[in-house]
């Protein structure tokens, strides 16, 4: 990498020596900027008068639900591309940028003044990290409107600039299609191991050309289709010695949570793997107030039945409560609890789609316990799981390189902008 002839100490300690022609300047003195507002009412529907609403999924490319504001010259309106900065939130003090609609109430638009838009976003990008551990607020952190204002920034010649962004426009396209086909390389690993297992649950274990080792026959059930003809099919209320739930104490009673030695586990906690410990616990008070709340034994299923996470699984590594969005099978009589698991995965969809609920789809003690699968005997069981821990294992080998190489190109990611946008490296 070139480096410059000369440098000097910029006097800021995140920016460190810069060239000796570039300047530090307060940012006040290059960049005002304006807040959003908060919408009397949004639409789910767009018309003449509307614009789209600037809310976080949006920007970031997964809308849920498109909104839009009408009345829009009572908001500030934003263009593509222009520099925004999320104010409040979690995330305050990271800088986006903008498609052209109305900027939300939790946002600010960076307004510029004799700098170039293209050099500020990324030397922005290198200033984030300063600005978010200067956030404030108690409950919910917003920007430090201060802070911002009295930040540094570094001011290479106009032609510097120009140059500076066509690179990092150039490097950053290069570096960020990389990451993308590491992640699309994700989800194939992810698509492998759901094959595997769906394959194994539901014929048994391949011979080497793929095909079955055994003779089939009708499972009986639809999206199940054949299974091997020794296998058996049964309800899930005939495979557990225990099927049931759980609730949650009063909110708010220190009695039920202050010093809690019991696991309580919430749906949030499910993994799609063994639950080694819960995000919250309760107290022996919880527990004799309130009949429904149980201890499941190690080894139990749980399954949650409604909400974001409907449908996630987990293994019990430890006996645990849980509340009332959550099913657990446990003490198994015709299953192999590890078989069990991987049969529940691939069912997964399945039960989905019989749940009820239009908005919040449910899955009912009910459904899960009529719910029908197929059984093979249990020592044939436990060849499948083994089969299935031992493949799964060498895809999630290559999933761990990939996750490691991912976090390593977005390392090299935020340390180029950096040392571009302080003049550490020279690319004019």
């Amino acid at each position: 990498m070139k480096k410059y002839d000369n440098y000097k100490d910029s006097g800021i300690e995140w920016i460190g020596e810069i060239p000796e022609h570039w300047e530090v300047s307060r940012i006040k003195f290059y960049i005002d900027y304006q807040k959003g507002k908060n919408p009397k009412e949004l639409k789910y529907s767009e018309s003449n008068e509307s614009e789209i609403y600037l809310a976080m999924d949006y920007l970031r490319g997964n809308p849920k639900q498109m909104l839009y504001v009408e009345d829009v010259e009572n908001y500030v309106k934003v263009d593509e591309n222009d520099i925004l900065l999320l104010w409040d939130g979690s995330n305050a003090g990271e800088f986006v940028l903008s498609k052209k609609g109305i900027l939300s109430s939790t946002m600010a638009v960076l307004n510029l003044k004799n700098i170039q838009k293209e050099y500020s976003w990324y030397f922005f990008k290198h200033f984030e990290p300063q600005l978010k551990q200067s956030t404030i607020g108690m409950g919910v952190p917003h920007v430090n409107g201060e802070e911002l204002k009295n930040g540094f920034i570094a001011l290479p010649t106009p032609e510097e600039q120009t140059a500076i962004a066509h690179y990092l426009d150039r490097k950053t396209t290069e570096i960020d299609e990389l990451i993308a086909d590491k992640k699309r390389l994700l989800e194939l690993y992810e698509e492998e191991k759901t094959a595997i297992i769906n394959q194994a649950v539901t014929k048994g274990l391949p011979r080497k050309d793929g095909r079955p080792s055994v003779s089939m026959k009708d499972s009986g059930i639809e999206w199940l289709g054949e299974i091997p003809e020794h296998w058996q099919v049964k309800r899930l209320s005939w495979c557990f010695d225990i099927i049931g739930s759980g609730t949650t104490p009063k909110a708010g009673s220190e009695e039920y949570y202050f010093n809690g030695e019991f696991n309580w586990l919430l749906t949030g906690d499910l993994t799609d793997g063994d639950i080694l410990e819960t995000s919250k616990k309760v107290t022996q008070k919880a527990l004799d107030d309130y009949s429904s709340l149980k201890k499941y034994p190690i080894n139990s299923i749980v399954m949650a039945m409604y909400g974001a996470t409907i449908g996630k699984l987990g293994i019990l590594k430890i006996p645990t409560t849980v509340n009332q969005a959550c099913c657990v099978l446990g003490n198994p009589i015709h299953l192999h609890y590890q078989f069990a698991f991987f049969l529940l995965l691939a069912a997964r969809k399945e039960i989905i789609n019989m749940s009820y609920g239009g908005g919040q789809p449910n899955i009912s003690q009910e459904l899960i316990k009529s719910f029908r699968v197929q059984v093979p005997p249990l020592e044939e069981q436990q060849y499948i799981v083994q089969y299935i821990e031992t493949e799964c294992a060498l895809i999630d080998s290559k999933t761990e390189r990939t996750e490691k190489l991912i976090d390593l190109l977005t390392e090299y990611r935020t340390a180029l902008i950096s040392e571009v946008v302080t003049g550490k490296i020279k690319v004019v």
